[in-house]
């Protein structure tokens, strides 16, 4: 009986014992999830010394608490300290070398993050999806596209999508490879939202809207917010405004998602860029019903799309009304005060600013330098704190954009010596002003600076160096950069157009915009230019009477005055000067100085004096102190022999005192351009010119074969 007893009690104590070793075990385990999940707490919010104290002080540690410290670690960069936990480690998981391999790819710049990050995946025991996702995304991220490729076609299939491909297909579209992308997704037998969402997006951005619809309309119900802003943006950028606003129209409609302040942007952008006032109203009706209408966010954007607009009143409005005020706001008002043409008013409001960003500046400036006040651009680009990339590019634009080329390479020269790396604005821009200048020497510079800062595949770079190429004769390279554009827009094809058309390849560049419209390109103003500069040089009248007849017809399109002198100019070399008379009688505006000097040219062509005295009295009502027409007027009465009406036209060209303009030529020392007017003793060193000169002369006479006739006197 007593050992009965006694056998009960131990069985009793025994169980009581368990149920409290249970309870403490069940206790330790919830104190070290709620460890573990602080240290995640403190890393995520850049408090590693925090994580670091209560990691040290866990009394015991889970595989989950060293892989919590050691993403806590790799979020705030101390990489050296994650690896050396990770070497520490008792135990790793896949998660664990997931994590590690991971904080590589995310520290990649400061370290030698993706091949040490190679390493480790190529030492993983077992792997997973994270681990493929996570080393192609270390090689997209560094441009080792060729590493990429070769990992995810060794990548499990049941691992590779929608994850991995996903990964590839963005690395593609960012870099511009749209049909790489195209042909990863079309491989792809699981797709998530995120992969057609990626794809509308791609080709939304390559202009390629309709491809985009039938993506996006697959998607049906499965669309986000992201989706339906890609495609809505995809209009708005390729200027089908209706298409884009309609879809907006049925985003709201439907409901299935909600209207973001992204999409909203998107919006007011569009609206402000191609003027459209109503529906900018409209939606800035839905912002205040929505709530939105205190969020500094979104007032930005409306004061930007108002300013935009022309509407400084209303801007004006939504600025004095807001509660709060970032620098956004001042750089939106003051730009619009500038689009505006209202300087005196912008630089009040400039001065007024607490704290101006470089932004503030640059907008100050570069609304000087439109108004052609290139001196008070510098004297605002002097006063400023510190001066960046973007305000550099601002002020060496401006002179360009003035035709003050000379000032542009000076001050790009300043730049460079400054240590300012220049970005591809002001390499765009430098090369315009190479090009203007026929300077190809330093056109080949430029162009040796793009490769060095990896900058080829801007294509704002590549337009100019195809329009530098072809402005100083080199066709041949302008077209070899033009075939290497991966995506080439309208700009690059109206600059070869161009470029063919003056170097006297006209057929080429009737074959360029005929390769144009079959890619589905929306030719413009300038392209149409370039079009009808080639029919003249090439002498293709019907040609040129096709393409300028469509413009309006076909590719709505209204021909300007530019379009009318190209082609009085084609009529006029091929000798139908009645038709040119007859075409610029029925202009719908009044012809300028560019049609009625197409005209006169024609006139001395074909020595036809009464076309050369009515071209020439249009012309000088518009441009009075232009000497083409005396010296057109001159030469025909020359060539037909009527001496007294050649000196009377001599004697009236001087007694206005009309001079013709002056050859002039350039050359650079020092990083200097040095230019030299014909006639011209006003240069600084003239005399020290002028004995050099004779000097070199003078020696020359002493050779056999010199004319001392040459000599200075």
């Amino acid at each position: 009986m007593r050992a009965l007893r006694y056998s009960i009690f131990l069985k009793a104590y025994s169980t009581s014992a368990a149920q409290t070793i249970s309870k403490s075990t069940a206790k330790t385990k919830k104190f070290v999830v709620y460890c573990n999940t602080q240290i995640t707490e403190y890393g995520r919010k850049g408090n590693i010394r925090e994580a670091e104290s209560l990691f040290h002080r866990m009394s015991e540690k889970t595989i989950v608490s060293y892989t919590a410290m050691l993403s806590a670690y790799a979020n705030n960069g101390e990489i050296t300290k994650a690896r050396q936990l990770f070497d520490e480690m008792p135990r790793r998981t896949v998660a664990t070398w997931n994590a590690m391999i991971t904080a590589y790819v995310r520290n990649m710049n400061r370290v030698n993050g993706v091949e040490e990050a190679f390493r480790l995946f190529l030492r993983m025991p077992v792997r997973n999806a994270v681990s493929y996702s996570a080393m192609i995304l270390g090689f997209v991220n560094a441009g080792s596209f060729e590493e990429a490729e070769r990992l995810y076609e060794g990548t499990p299939l049941k691992w590779r999508d929608p994850f991995c491909s996903n990964i590839l297909m963005n690395g593609y579209l960012k870099i511009g490879k749209l049909e790489e992308a195209v042909g990863v997704f079309e491989g792809m037998v699981e797709k998530n939202v995120v992969s057609w969402s990626s794809m509308v997006d791609g080709y939304c951005k390559n202009g390629r809207v309709s491809e985009a619809r039938k993506l996006f309309d697959m998607m049906e119900e499965n669309r986000n917010e992201f989706t339906w802003c890609s495609m809505i943006d995809g209009y708005m950028k390729v200027g089908s405004f209706e298409d884009g606003f309609q879809l907006f129209l049925r985003m709201r409609r439907e409901g299935h998602v909600g209207t973001e302040p992204t999409v909203l942007t998107v919006i007011f952008e569009s609206c402000g860029r191609i003027g459209r006032y109503k529906e900018g109203c409209q939606v800035h009706g839905l912002v205040s019903r929505l709530g939105f209408e205190f969020d500094v966010f979104m007032s930005n954007c409306i004061i930007a799309m108002y300013s935009r607009l022309g509407c400084i009143n209303e801007a004006r409005h939504i600025f004095s009304t807001m509660s709060e005020k970032d620098v956004v706001s001042w750089n939106a008002l003051i730009h619009g005060y500038v689009q505006a043409g209202r300087l005196e008013e912008a630089h009040e409001r400039f001065e007024k600013m607490g704290f101006k960003d470089s932004a503030s500046w640059t907008t100050l400036i570069t609304g000087f330098s439109n108004k052609g006040l290139t001196e008070k651009s510098i004297q605002l680009f002097n006063k400023m704190p510190e001066r960046d990339d973007v305000a550099w590019t601002a002020l060496i634009s401006g002179f360009v954009n003035n035709g003050e080329h000379e000032e542009a390479i000076c001050w790009f020269v300043q730049m460079l010596r400054n240590e300012i790396r220049p970005n591809h604005l002001a390499l765009s821009s430098l090369l315009r002003a190479s090009a203007s200048l026929a300077l190809l020497s330093l056109g080949l510079q430029i162009h040796a600076s793009v490769f060095k800062m990896d900058m080829e595949h801007s294509l704002s770079i590549q337009n100019s160096l195809v329009s530098m190429y072809s402005k100083c004769g080199i066709v041949n390279d302008a077209y070899k950069i033009f075939k290497s554009i991966t995506t080439p827009d309208i700009v690059s094809f109206n600059s070869m157009i161009t470029g063919f058309a003056h170097n006297g390849f006209g057929g080429e560049a009737l074959e360029l915009f005929r390769q144009l419209i079959d890619e589905g390109q929306e030719p413009n103003e300038v392209t149409f230019l370039g079009v009808l500069s080639a029919c003249t040089h090439v002498g293709l009248v019907d040609e040129g009477w096709k393409y300028f007849k469509s413009m309006r017809t076909v590719f709505k399109v209204e021909p300007g005055p530019d379009h009318y002198a190209c082609m009085v100019d084609l009529l006029g070399r091929a000798g139908l000067l009645d038709e040119a008379i007859k075409l610029i009688k029925s202009m719908p505006v009044e012809p300028h100085s560019g049609v009625w000097g197409a005209l006169l040219g024609a006139s001395r062509t074909h020595m036809h004096l009464d076309i050369a005295k009515f071209a020439a009295q249009h012309f000088l009502e518009l441009e009075p102190n232009n000497a083409a027409p005396y010296v057109v007027l001159s030469d025909i009465y020359s060539f037909i022999g009527k001496k007294r009406d050649e000196e009377e036209i001599r004697l009236s060209k001087r007694l206005r005192g009309i001079k013709k303009s002056p050859g002039c030529s350039w050359i650079t020392v020092k990083d200097k351009v040095k230019l030299f007017l014909s006639g011209d003793k006003s240069h600084v060193k003239f005399e020290e010119i002028k004995i050099t000169l004779w000097t070199i002369m003078y020696e020359m006479s002493q050779l056999d074969c010199f004319d001392s006739d040459w000599l200075p006197p």
